[in-house]
């Protein structure tokens, strides 16, 4: 454990949507500063994930079923022994027809539905589920929105788009709330970034940034980090973007 926590104990990050792209970074990320990472997926854990204790505190959950969302909260509580210092709602679905984006016309409301309860509903369950242990380690929520919360994204979704403005609203409501417990709580609004999930015409997009590449899971996770870390101990309610100046 590094020796600037040697004199504290150990932090708990509890992590959704780990397996793969920024949320596998943050794992990463987090793990090395001698966190104790708790993640959530729908997934099993796989068993070639680097991390310490990873199949331990690894929660298989369907964040799309509100009912075992609750059970998982349920069992994450009585993981944490009371104190839960960052919360990242990481986890988002962004579904597609044959490839291409579905539009507010094309999409039905079970998508809709869908979509909302994964990247909206999921995240306000977990934080009012867990906010006695949040308070007790004034601890930090960390939403990921994105780029096509605030611009028609030729990727992205119209139910996803949506969902992730509800969600950069929502953190501004809940910086209301939550901070009067000391619980502070921030959004990062990620562009193109370099994952396997990257959509074809995306080379032509990059083009149209100003810093002309693709940002990396790894700098996506170095901001997280920082926004559960006391370098951001005054940053509230705030809405960073991650996008090489795509939002310019």
């Amino acid at each position: 454990m590094p020796t600037s926590q040697s004199n504290q104990p150990r932090r708990t990050l509890l992590l959704t949507g780990a397996s793969r792209g920024i949320g596998h970074a943050t794992v990463k990320r987090f793990q090395a500063a001698g966190w104790r990472v708790i993640t959530c997926s729908r997934h099993p854990f796989p068993e070639n994930c680097p991390w310490e204790a990873g199949p331990e505190d690894h929660i298989q959950v369907d964040l799309s079923n509100a009912d075992d969302t609750t059970r998982a909260i349920a069992d994450i509580r009585n993981r944490l022994h009371g104190e839960l210092h960052a919360l990242v709602n990481n986890a988002g679905i962004s579904p597609k027809l044959n490839g291409a984006r579905l539009s507010s016309i094309a999409t039905n409301l079970d998508v809709w539905q869908h979509v909302f309860q994964v990247n909206f509903f999921a995240p306000i369950m977990l934080a009012r589920g867990l906010v006695e242990e949040l308070r007790a380690a004034k601890g930090s929520i960390v939403n990921v929105t994105s780029i096509a919360g605030s611009r028609v994204h030729p990727f992205a979704g119209a139910a996803y788009a949506t969902s992730k403005a509800a969600l950069a609203a929502l953190t501004r409501e809940m910086a209301a709330d939550f901070g009067p417990l000391g619980i502070r709580v921030n959004a990062i609004a990620p562009g193109e970034i370099d994952t396997a999930i990257l959509s074809p015409g995306t080379k032509a997009l990059v083009e149209q940034i100003p810093l002309h590449r693709l940002g990396t899971t790894d700098e996506v996770a170095k901001i997280i980090y920082v926004l559960c870390t006391e370098t951001s101990s005054y940053v509230h309610g705030a809405e960073i973007h991650i996008n090489g100046g795509q939002h310019v």
